[in-house]
């Protein structure tokens, strides 16, 4: 009986002690693992929301680059990660197409992932190298037709928003052009800029300077209207795409198995970062904004993230495009 009650002291001490992690969590700093280099769109998210995230949770927020394969390595190793949420993950659209690019795709978005919370939807923008000879969409579109075999589009490998884009632009004008992959689209934008490559399909998170500043060429944006950061620039419908509209969504995850305690103070975290006026300014700035506190919660995440994997499978299957 006593051996019996002394192992029942031990079993009641670590649940206590599990239970006592949850309350005090975080205790350490918090590492965001970002799927893409250092400067592009993801990673800029990731930075602008890591600070009043911070501010919060009462420990420094990490980001960590993990650039490569379309985003699945930096997935994979937080899906592998402890389950202590002192590492999560920041995604876009491409978990939603991973399971239908990659045939032998390492984590399972839906089980081996938990979701944390939406953070925002951002435009996308058709954009040249500066010294490219079409003035407008419809001039692009007639040159690219034309000179096919010659043009080279930028994109952020395989999955990444970039590839996306290009494939429905693609499809769209139905012309196939040389593709040209890189680690994340802050290389992809640095070769456009040097007039490397030609054009591509990026989000405003990462043009938008770029744009203003003349760097680039563009020639529309991805949405139904036009932006308040960029009012002159025409939307794809404007400039001769009628119904070509895409917007890239960002969301936070942790490995699966993370205490329900652990994920509602990150979604907590989330939310008031979401609220924060720098976070609000600089969004807005960049051509997009933060969502509404009803989708920066597990629940809208994993909806959104369920519904875009059905999206995506058949027009990637109709494309005929494999990572593997």
């Amino acid at each position: 009986m006593r051996r019996l009650l002394v192992a029942g002291a031990v079993v009641l001490a670590g649940l206590t002690g599990v239970a006592i992690g949850q309350e005090n969590y975080p205790t350490k700093p918090v590492t965001v693992v970002v799927p893409f280099a250092a400067g592009g769109p993801t990673d800029t998210v990731t930075r602008l929301i890591a600070e009043p995230m911070s501010k919060t949770l009462g420990q420094q927020i990490v980001v960590q680059n993990v650039a490569g394969a379309g985003g699945t390595l930096a997935a994979g190793q937080v899906a592998r990660a402890q389950p202590d949420g002192y590492t999560i993950l920041m995604h876009h659209i491409g978990m939603s197409t991973a399971p239908t690019l990659y045939k032998n795709l390492p984590y399972d978005p839906l089980k081996d992932l938990a979701t944390i919370g939406l953070v925002t939807e951002v435009p996308m923008t058709i954009i040249a190298r500066k010294d490219f000879e079409p003035g407008t969409m419809e001039e692009l579109v007639q040159y690219v037709k034309d000179h096919k075999d010659q043009v080279t589009y930028a994109n952020a490998g395989i999955g990444a928003a970039s590839h996306l884009c290009g494939l429905l632009l693609m499809k769209e004008i139905g012309v196939e052009v040389t593709t040209v992959p890189y680690q994340g689209t802050g290389p992809a934008l640095t070769d456009l800029v040097g007039g490397q490559v030609d054009f591509m399909c990026d989000q405003t998170t990462n043009t938008t300077g770029q744009i203003k500043s003349g760097e680039v060429k563009a020639y529309a944006v991805t949405t139904g209207e036009r932006l308040q950061s960029l009012p002159d620039l025409p939307t794809a419908a404007e400039a001769g795409l009628p119904g070509f509209e895409v917007s890239v969504w960002h969301g936070l995850y942790a490995p699966a198995g993370t205490p329900e305690p652990i994920l509602e103070k990150l979604s907590a975290a989330l939310k008031d970062a979401l609220k924060d006026e720098n976070v609000v300014k600089r969004f807005a700035e960049l051509g997009t904004a933060p969502v509404s506190e009803d989708l920066a919660t597990p629940a809208a995440h994993t909806e959104r993230l369920t519904s875009q994997i059905e999206l995506w499978r058949p027009i990637i299957q109709e494309a005929g495009v494999s990572a593997q």
